[in-house]
């Protein structure tokens, strides 16, 4: 019998590819600021809300900034990404996603959504699964960002499912950490070395088949 009732994702390097787009979004918004943002400081973002990456950013530029100036570059660098998301289709959506959801609507497993972005919803929207979903909590619903587990935890309250049933699926150690914190299960979608600590990991989706998932869902 599975001991695992329910599987939530993340959005961003699990379902599709939107890092390089924040990475440009970014970028441009840290030029503003005579900031030259790396691929590495893009890395140490992932899975941080937009204003705490800003935060981060400014302590990494040495700049201390009044509130409203803040939200002005929060609101342009959103606008950027946005640009880049509007071009997004169902052809984004990164190998193994959709077979996975196939598989457990056969099994009766509950998917879930669980992501720091605010833009969660309409990049579903733009890559036509939203209807794959039983629950969306997304960064319109949390007032912590991850390692904090509160995007889980709603998560799991929402789909009715105890947090010892849920398996996560992330991409980034801020969001392994969470899951973790709750003592759901964890998949790690990627190569990184900090990584390493969650359950299982692999560098994609599409290595997971049907047997090695029933495997995972019944450990």
């Amino acid at each position: 019998m599975s001991t695992t009732k329910a599987f939530i994702f993340d959005l961003d390097g699990v379902i599709v590819d939107t890092a390089k787009y924040h990475y440009l979004a970014w970028k441009e918004t840290a030029n503003k600021l005579s900031y030259d943002f790396s691929h590495s400081d893009n890395e140490k973002l992932k899975g941080i809300s937009r204003v705490n990456s800003l935060d981060l950013i400014l302590s990494w530029a040495d700049i201390t900034l009044e509130q409203s100036k803040k939200d002005i570059l929060l609101i342009e660098k959103n606008e950027i990404y946005l640009d880049y998301v509007a071009q997004l289709t169902t052809a984004d959506i990164l190998p193994g996603v959709m077979e996975m959801f196939d598989r457990l609507d056969t099994l009766n497993i509950k998917i879930g959504l669980g992501s720091a972005s605010k833009n969660a919803r309409p990049i579903l929207s733009k890559l036509n699964i939203m209807n794959r979903f039983a629950t969306i909590i997304d960064g319109t619903d949390i007032t912590k960002s991850k390692p904090d587990p509160e995007v889980f935890a709603k998560g799991a309250d929402d789909l009715g499912v105890d947090y010892a049933s849920c398996l996560v699926l992330e991409d980034s150690q801020s969001g392994i950490e969470a899951a973790q914190t709750i003592h759901m299960k964890t998949i790690a979608v990627g190569t990184a070395e900090e990584l390493s600590n969650a359950d299982y990991q692999y560098a994609s989706l599409d290595l997971i088949d049907n047997q090695l998932l029933d495997t995972i869902i019944t450990a």
